[in-house]
């Protein structure tokens, strides 16, 4: 644990950082798609409701260069590539962004509340 908070104004706050990991719409909901296991980009599509193919690709190759999401060659015979979590992106998936989750479905109600842009 950090024994101090981010002062206001520094560039480097570590919280910051973490953030601009999921800071993209789709990529925490990738990243949580991704937490049952290594599944083909299309099985994604399917599973993640509202997604386009562009969006999604755009997203698990953002994923990727950030060492969150590896890409793995599909059961043998099979020419597709699989996604999934490095240790990285498990640690996250199963940490914060789990953690963000369940706090967004506690406060399901005062969320839907607050006006959006």
């Amino acid at each position: 644990m950090i024994d101090r908070g981010c002062e206001p104004f520094i560039a480097d706050c570590h919280v910051r950082a973490a953030v601009e990991l999921i800071s993209h719409t789709w990529d925490p909901v990738v990243i949580s798609a991704l937490r049952l296991g290594p599944t083909r980009r299309a099985v994604l599509l399917k599973r993640i409701a509202g997604v386009s193919d562009k969006v999604l690709t755009e997203s698990l190759r953002r994923l990727c260069q950030r060492g969150l999401v590896g890409k793995v060659a599909g059961p043998a015979g099979r020419a597709a590539v699989v996604y999934e979590l490095t240790d990285l992106g498990s640690s996250l998936a199963h940490g914060p962004v789990s953690h963000l989750a369940q706090w967004a479905a506690e406060h399901r109600a005062e969320l839907a509340a607050v006006p959006t842009d």
